[in-house]
C-alpha cells in the first residue's frame, strides 16, 4: 500500500492524458512558447535545448528567462555530466521552471560532438547517474526524451535498457521518439523521417511498465492521431505539426481535456498576444524576432499567403509595431478552429 501512494504520489503533475509540444531548436523560443500558450492551456510546453556549458557560463536571463504565462514550462538539458547536469537543473527551478528534461534522442553532429544527445543512448548507466544527480539537486520532476534505439542497436534491448535504468534512478516520466536515430549515414533532418516509426514498440514499453508514465513523439501530426495513441501511452508530444501548423493546438483542450479552447478563432489569439507583443517592442524585441512564429497560423486558409508575405515583407522592417501585425491579419478571412480543420 505505501508503495502504491508513494507512485501515485510521484506521478501527480503527470496526470494522463499529457499533451505536449516538443522541444524544437531555434522554433520553441519564449515567444512561440507565449503564442502556444494562447491556443492552449493544458499543453505542456518545452524549451529549445540549452547546454549545459551556456547555462553554467553564459547569459542565464537571456537563455532561461521566460514569461509566466507560460507555465507548465519545462527546461531540456544537453549534457551528460552528472554534476554539471545537477546544477544546471538546480539552476532551472530557481527560474521557475516545472520540469527538467534531459535530451537523448537529438542526434545532430554538434550534439554528438558533445557526447549529449541521442548517442547516449549507448551509456545508460551514466544517464541513470545523470538522471540521479539531478533528481537529487531538485525537486520539480525529472523526466527524460530518447530514442527507440541508435545504429545497429536492437531496439527490443536498447530501450528496455534505457528505460529502467532511468526509471530505477527516479525519472519521472520517459518520452519516447518512435525511431531509431543513426548517428552515421543520417543527416539531422534524415534522422527525423527515414528511420520508420515504431510506435508499437513504445506500446510494448507501455505495457511492460505500466506504472511509469510514458509519452509518444515522432510522425503525430494531428490531434486525433494524439488522442489515438493515448489508448496505449499516457501521453502525446507534437513536434513540427505543431510549430508549423499551431492552429491545430486550438483543438487540444476541447478534443484531449473536455474544455474549451482559450479562444475561438486564431484571430482572437493572436490579438490576445498584442500586450505582450507591446512589452517586447518596448524592451527592443523587434517584431519579427514574435511574428515568425506565427508563419503557419493560418495554414489553409484564404488569404494565407498574403498573411504569411505581410509577416515577411513588412513585418521584418524596423520599426514595425502591433499595427503592422493588425494589418497583416486583416488580409486572412476569420474562421473558427473547427473550419480550420475540417
Amino acid at each position: 500500500m505505501t508503495q502504491s501512494i508513494e507512485k501515485k504520489e510521484k506521478y501527480r503533475y503527470f496526470k494522463p492524458p499529457i499533451f505536449a509540444v516538443a522541444p524544437m531548436m531555434d522554433w520553441t523560443d519564449r515567444h512561440c512558447r507565449v503564442f502556444h500558450r494562447l491556443l492552449s492551456r493544458r499543453a505542456l510546453l518545452y524549451t529549445e535545448m540549452v547546454t549545459t556549458g551556456a547555462i553554467i557560463h553564459g547569459d542565464r536571463q537571456r537563455l532561461l528567462g521566460f514569461d509566466a504565462s507560460e507555465h507548465p514550462v519545462a527546461l531540456q538539458l544537453g549534457g551528460s555530466n552528472p554534476r554539471d547536469l545537477a546544477e544546471s537543473a538546480k539552476i532551472g527551478e530557481d527560474f521557475g521552471y516545472d520540469e527538467i528534461n534531459m535530451n537523448v534522442g537529438c542526434p545532430s553532429d554538434r550534439v554528438k560532438g558533445g557526447n549529449f544527445g541521442a548517442c547516449l543512448m549507448a551509456e545508460p548507466k551514466l544517464v541513470a547517474e545523470c538522471v540521479a544527480a539531478m533528481k537529487q539537486a531538485v525537486k520539480i520532476p525529472v523526466t527524460v526524451k530518447c530514442r527507440i534505439g541508435i545504429d545497429d542497436q536492437d531496439p527490443e534491448i536498447a530501450l528496455d535498457v534505457l528505460s529502467r535504468a532511468v526509471i530505477a534512478a527516479g525519472a519521472d516520466v520517459l518520452i519516447v521518439h518512435a525511431r531509431k536515430a543513426w548517428l552515421n549515414g543520417l543527416s539531422p533532418k534524415e534522422n527525423r523521417d527515414i528511420p520508420p516509426l515504431d510506435y508499437d514498440r513504445v506500446y510494448r514499453l507501455k505495457a511492460a511498465l505500466p506504472d511509469v508514465p510514458i509519452s509518444i513523439n515522432g510522425g503525430i501530426v494531428t490531434i486525433a492521431a494524439a488522442k489515438a495513441h493515448l489508448d496505449h501511452v499516457d501521453g502525446a508530444m507534437l513536434g513540427r505539426a505543431a510549430y508549423q501548423e499551431p492552429w491545430r493546438l486550438l483543438s487540444v483542450d476541447p478534443e484531449l481535456f473536455g474544455e474549451p479552447a482559450p479562444y475561438a478563432t486564431m484571430h482572437d489569439a493572436i490579438e490576445a498576444l498584442m500586450p505582450y507583443i507591446e512589452r517586447e517592442l518596448a524592451g527592443g524585441t523587434r517584431l519579427h524576432s514574435i511574428t515568425r512564429h506565427l508563419v503557419g497560423a493560418f495554414h489553409g486558409v484564404p488569404g494565407a499567403r498574403a498573411f504569411r508575405r505581410y509577416l515577411a515583407e513588412v513585418c521584418t522592417r524596423p520599426g514595425a509595431g502591433t499595427e503592422t501585425l493588425r494589418e497583416a491579419l486583416r488580409t486572412v478571412e476569420p474562421r473558427p478552429a473547427a473550419a480550420m480543420a475540417a
